[in-house]
């Protein structure tokens, strides 16, 4: 999908990120990217999950930005104001939201492209994973497993906490031989990550058709010929069980799937999730256990927490 796209992006603060993602997850946005102050100064040292916006202080050191991606061809007029009428609700029901503007802007993907990659460079992740650009060089040391990568316009480079945690969390329990699921894939990093530890079959799934046109070319990239990316709803495209579940999406989306989430779990299988913001880990911890998901393990990384749970 090349050409024009038009972005909108919300200031607004970090407390607000997960809503206002939400919010954009709610349309068919084509995709979706955060500046967050707290990450800010990990980005311009390490490299992270989207394009580093070097214009991201002209809101306030304390402003967060959330960004999404639409066609030009979509009713960008009724997608404001229901972003619009989302963000009034939100500030009604007393959330902080910072600033709350919208602003609307023309980019064209080539010159996306070429904007963030000069940020996106070599990156070892966890003990063994080394993230890969497509167009950087690397030799890998003893034991590292390099993955390579180009995003597009997908969620996931790899270098974000939420996806540190999954790599870590999936590295451990995966011992070989599994099926995975991978539930918003993304860039498909932890789909091709499951392979390389071991996994016997992964299958990623997204709604998001640029996702799974990256995860497909990014799969295809790495040479790997057992992880197949599917496009649509959990639901939609899976009647299979897997060993382990992953996903690495927010903390809402989280809680929407637990209650469905064992029809696509082994017995013996585990639920391992990311993207959850640390005021929303009881949320999600209360869903789970409210689904007789037992909780495993509870990792946590800066802001962010990732949970393993199993069918009780």
């Amino acid at each position: 999908m090349k050409g024009k796209w038009i972005e909108i992006k919300v200031i607004t603060s970090p407390d607000a990120i997960e809503m206002v993602s939400g919010i954009f997850y709610s349309l068919d946005v084509k995709g979706v990217a955060i500046e967050d102050p707290n990450d800010i100064l990990q980005k311009l040292n390490t490299p992270s999950w989207d394009y580093v916006d070097m214009n991201l202080y002209e809101y306030g050191d304390k402003a967060a930005v959330v960004k999404g991606y639409f066609s030009d061809e979509d009713n960008i007029d009724e997608i404001l104001k229901y972003i619009n009428e989302r963000l009034e609700e939100l500030k009604s029901d007393g959330f902080d939201i910072g600033e709350g503007k919208i602003l609307v802007n023309q980019v064209y993907e080539e010159d996306w492209a070429t904007s963030w990659k000069k940020y996106y460079k070599v990156t070892k992740l966890g003990k063994r994973i080394v993230v890969k650009p497509r167009w950087e060089e690397y030799t890998p040391e003893d034991n590292e497993i390099v993955i390579e990568l180009d995003p597009g316009m997908a969620f996931g480079t790899g270098t974000h906490e939420t996806t540190i945690l999954c790599l870590e969390l999936l590295e451990k329990y995966l011992k070989g031989g599994e099926t995975v699921f991978d539930i918003g894939t993304g860039s498909g990093i932890l789909a091709i990550a499951s392979s390389k530890f071991g996994a016997e079959k992964v299958v990623g799934v997204d709604i998001d058709e640029v996702a799974v046109d990256a995860a497909r070319e990014n799969v295809e990239y790495n040479n790997i010929g057992n992880v197949e990316i599917r496009h649509g709803n959990l639901t939609d495209v899976l009647t299979e069980k897997a060993d382990i579940v992953v996903a690495n999406i927010i903390a809402d989306i989280i809680i929407n799937m637990t209650s469905s989430i064992k029809n696509f779990i082994k017995q013996e299988g585990l639920f391992i999730v990311s993207g959850i913001i640390q005021d929303r880990k009881n949320d999600v911890l209360k869903e789970l256990e409210n689904n007789n998901l037992k909780i495993i393990e509870i990792k946590e990384m800066g802001e962010w927490v990732g949970i393993v749970s199993k069918p009780e």
